[in-house]
């Protein structure tokens, strides 16, 4: 007897990930999930420079900003709580002063532009299909900053204007970067606020452009979506507000995404990598004591041995 319905995932043959290549994950909260897996395991990595972009609209516009190298002014940012914010990015680059926040905007998209001129693979976690629109610009945003809603139009993206979208993010990628795989996912977070009935049509239509784009443009599509829902459909794989996948989950995600993206020889090096990780957050009762400081002696020999190894810093 079977008490789960495990989604069967295809292998990738070539332009699997190891310790020689280089990611850029843009997108969802679940964008960070993987990419603090596979920072952990010191593959070489940059997660979203521009803060959680949830949209396909708010991905393709940072792409198209990178690219085009474009320079934000003063009087493209907005006030609201005794902060200034750019409506293209999350309130991570956000500061009390314009200054602050053009270099914080400008700095992401340095760092950005560099990662994808050298990325061989770049991941794009779509988050929802619903986006706002700011009344007064008349421009779709990536984030509302907690401006009053009634600035604000509400709407879903229908599955041609994602598909649109998500062609804007692939032509500016390969305007840069003609080689890179390209690997979309859709987080398998809900969206409960917009209700479950939008949000199941919302990631419908995610599902559904990428559908569309992931023949005519040669890129690929990893379900994470499909493995929390149809695989792990069960509350203890959630997080206490009910929404969110807990560790277990995204562990399991994790495993899931290694079996199909991640070279063999590179997970070969995962279990000597998270042995040293976890080495260096032990905390000794006793700092000084003559058994602490072989361990630390050993530690530091590990660790020489692999960084030479992998060519990574620890």
């Amino acid at each position: 007897m079977k008490f789960r319905t495990e989604i069967k995932l295809t292998s990738q043959q070539e332009k699997l990930i190891n310790h020689n290549s280089k990611v850029l994950l843009l997108g969802s909260c679940f964008s960070e999930n993987i990419g603090n897996k596979l920072a952990y395991y010191k593959l070489n990595t940059l997660v979203n420079p521009f803060g959680v972009l949830f949209s396909s609209t708010a991905i393709a516009k940072v792409l198209e900003d990178t690219v085009s190298q474009k320079q934000y002014k003063a009087n493209e940012l907005i006030s609201q709580g005794g902060l200034l914010h750019s409506l293209h990015h999350h309130s991570d680059l956000s500061a009390i002063d314009s200054i602050n926040v053009l270099d914080n905007i400008n700095q992401a998209q340095k760092a950005c532009l560099a990662q994808l001129k050298m990325a061989t693979h770049v991941i794009i976690t779509l988050g929802t299909s619903w986006v706002y629109g700011h009344v007064l610009t008349n421009q779709l945003v990536a984030n509302c900053h907690k401006i009053p809603q009634s600035e604000f139009e509400k709407r879903k993206l229908s599955i041609l204007e994602i598909e649109a979208a998500l062609e804007r993010s692939i032509k500016n990628i390969r305007k840069v970067n003609p080689s890179t795989q390209i690997i979309f996912t859709v987080s398998p977070v809900r969206h409960t606020k917009d209700g479950l009935i939008e949000n199941s049509l919302s990631k419908a239509n995610l599902l559904s452009a990428i559908d569309i784009i992931k023949e005519k443009y040669g890129v690929s599509y990893f379900g994470s979506y499909e493995i929390m829902m149809d695989d792990l459909r069960d509350y203890r794989f959630y997080e206490s507000d009910m929404i969110h996948p807990n560790e277990v989950a995204i562990n399991y995600i994790w495993e899931q995404f290694s079996k199909v993206w991640i070279d063999e020889k590179a997970q070969f090096y995962f279990k000597r990598i998270a042995s040293i990780q976890q080495s260096k957050l032990h905390k000794a009762f006793q700092p000084n004591s003559m058994e602490y400081q072989e361990f630390l002696k050993k530690l530091a020999v590990k660790q020489s041995q692999l960084e030479k190894e992998l060519n990574v810093k620890f």
